[in-house]
């Protein structure tokens, strides 16, 4: 860690790295799989009422499936903060067979190896929630009054992969209650998406879709009595592999780079026979600027002129809506604005080579706030997106203690201090 000024200095010597570690490895050890957001709720409880946050309040979005969230109310006139994240992590399918015999192989244990904390959600995301906590732990620490409000708020069902679930619906359930004034509106919201503590005020939208394409089955002897759905996908996706480069050549985002699509998935066959269906799936990168609908009005058509007999049929359908109907959007704030560079300084401050101001490869729910809300928000945690969702999900113990210096010098200088 490096300390440029005298804030980030005094933070730095009353730092309790054992505490604000001990912190961290209780999150990570409490299991919360999509759909079992309750038992990581329970540990953010405990902790938010030690901080003495008032309006503290869980709510399920889902029956059995709660949201938590409260605040810290100023001491005098200041902005208002929010710090966000998920609290659900992937699945551990194959975690402990691959790690077998060693000390990771529990994904819950949390173990300190190589100064690293391992294990799921580590990344993505318990170092940002954690970090956020402890920092104002910290300045309570030092004797720093807030002027402003700071606020937190874990919501649920971020994560894909579980039958049923990864729609956003803990989000949605949030922000309607800031939209019905349930819940006040903050000026600007860090939401804890790991970053390795670079800021990213940009991110890219999606949308996903699975392309079912059906023609005629007829004996292998006799194929000019069937129509081949698989040649016909063969047409779709070279196609579709002509559209993604079209779309690659239009722009590039100066943080979110260049647009393009990715064919994920085909399946399809027949048992000695012509082919009857053949199903093709595809995810599309949007950049900040582009319209959703009309990306995936594009990909249709694109799939319609490929397919040249009429008696083939095609069907489209958009399995992963969040704050579209048909995925997500793309999100965008002003990388130059004050804001966006006191946090690039502040986590510059704490570590060197950090506060790198950078786009998110990755969607999550800033939209929700840009877009919906019309609220500035960014990304920015310790973690590296990197490794999360893999074997290898860990987060190093020095980005996350810089994590929570640069966390707590924002919350000083952006809500302000009354002496």
């Amino acid at each position: 860690m490096v300390a440029t000024n005298d804030l980030t200095s005094r933070l730095l010597a009353a730092l309790d790295r054992d505490e604000a570690l001990t912190l961290f490895r209780g999150a990570v050890q409490r299991e919360s799989v999509t759909g079992n957001e309750a038992n990581f709720v329970a540990y953010l409880e405990e902790k938010l009422r030690t901080l003495g946050l008032t309006g503290l309040k869980t709510a399920d979005f889902l029956p059995g499936r709660p949201n938590i969230w409260g605040e810290r109310k100023g001491v005098g006139q200041g902005r208002s903060l929010l710090f966000i994240g998920h609290t659900d992590t992937v699945h551990v399918d194959g975690w402990r067979e691959y790690w077998g015999g060693t000390e990771r192989e529990d994904p819950f244990g949390a173990p300190v190896i190589d100064n690293a904390v391992w294990g799921r959600g580590s990344g993505d995301l318990k170092a940002g929630i954690s970090a956020s906590l402890a920092a104002l732990s910290l300045l309570d620490r030092v004797g720093i009054k807030l002027a402003g409000d700071v606020a937190f708020a874990f919501v649920g069902d971020e994560e894909s992969g579980q039958p049923g679930t990864g729609v956003s619906a803990g989000i949605k359930d949030f922000v309607s209650r800031i939209e019905a004034g349930e819940v006040a509106a903050p000026d600007f919201v860090i939401y804890v998406e790991p970053t390795r503590l670079s800021v990213y005020p940009a991110q890219i939208g999606f949308f996903i879709t699975d392309i079912a394409i059906t023609g005629k089955s007829a004996y292998f002897g006799v194929p000019e009595l069937g129509k081949d759905a698989l040649r016909a996908s063969h047409a779709v996706m070279t196609a579709l592999w002509k559209h993604s480069d079209e779309i690659a050549a239009r722009a590039e985002h100066k943080l979110a780079g260049r647009g393009f699509l990715l064919i994920t998935g085909l399946t399809g066959g027949g048992y000695i026979a012509v082919p009857e269906r053949c199903s093709l799936s595809l995810i599309r990168k949007l950049l900040p600027g582009e319209s959703l609908d009309t990306a995936a009005a594009d990909i249709e058509r694109t799939v319609r002129e490929a397919i040249t007999d009429p008696e083939i049929q095609v069907e489209f359908s958009y399995p992963a809506g969040r704050d579209h109907a048909l995925g997500g959007t793309a999100a965008e704030i002003d990388a130059a604005a004050p804001e966006v560079r006191m946090l690039s300084a502040e986590m510059a401050a704490a570590m060197a080579g950090r506060g790198i101001i950078e786009g998110a490869p990755f969607w999550s729910e800033q939209p929700f706030f840009v877009n919906r809300l019309g609220i500035p928000a960014v990304y920015c945690a310790p973690g590296d997106i990197r490794n999360c969702h893999t074997y290898e999900e860990h987060v190093d113990v020095e980005e996350y203690l810089a994590g929570v210096v640069g966390f707590a010098a924002f919350m000083a200088r952006y809500c302000g201090v009354v002496e």
